[in-house]
């Protein structure tokens, strides 16, 4: 009896550790968090582009604008990990608590500081020249997000786990 157990324990860990190597291009919740990201963080790309005539590659990584690209992401994953773990367990938990943190912290913390930043960026622009600050660089004044910005990335992540769901919907029947 204890060969037979053996034999199914090293059946699974064989198992368990040959799937290892394949999960991270099979891992739908990293997949429909990094698409949330990369749509939200293109749409910036694009619209700036369409407004000012010109690219502003800074605009692919950079943070703040319209749709929130964290808000896009986490809530990508979270959508992702509730269907893929069930919406009532223990994991999906964590994402939804820290998704909210991360979408509060964003229209809170990350937004009063660039608004700082810009009033900052604005006394120092009117210092005279012989000041010792008149020539430092200006402070970064795009970090956080306006609440409409945050719902938009959002809902962003929440539809594109819903498409990627469908999807893998799809491709597990065939």
């Amino acid at each position: 009896m204890g060969d037979a157990s053996d034999s199914r324990s090293l059946d699974q860990t064989v198992e368990s550790s040959s799937s290892y190597s394949s999960t991270i291009f099979t891992n739908y919740p990293l997949i429909a968090a990094i698409v949330a990201f990369t749509i939200a963080q293109s749409t910036k790309f694009v619209t700036s582009w369409y407004r000012e005539k010109q690219w502003d590659l800074k605009l692919l990584i950079g943070s703040g604008g319209m749709p929130s690209s964290h808000s896009a992401t986490v809530s990508a994953l979270t959508v992702a990990i509730g269907f893929q773990e069930g919406f009532g367990g223990s994991v999906f938990a964590a994402a939804l608590i820290l998704s909210c943190i991360v979408m509060y912290d964003a229209t809170g913390v990350r937004l009063h500081a660039g608004r700082q930043a810009e009033v900052l960026n604005q006394i120092v622009y009117e210092l005279p020249a012989e000041h010792p600050l008149a020539e430092s660089r200006p402070l970064r004044e795009l970090l956080g997000h306006t609440p409409a910005q945050v719902v938009a990335g959002c809902l962003l992540g929440v539809v594109t786990a819903v498409i990627g769901h469908l999807i893998t919907m799809t491709t597990s029947r065939s």
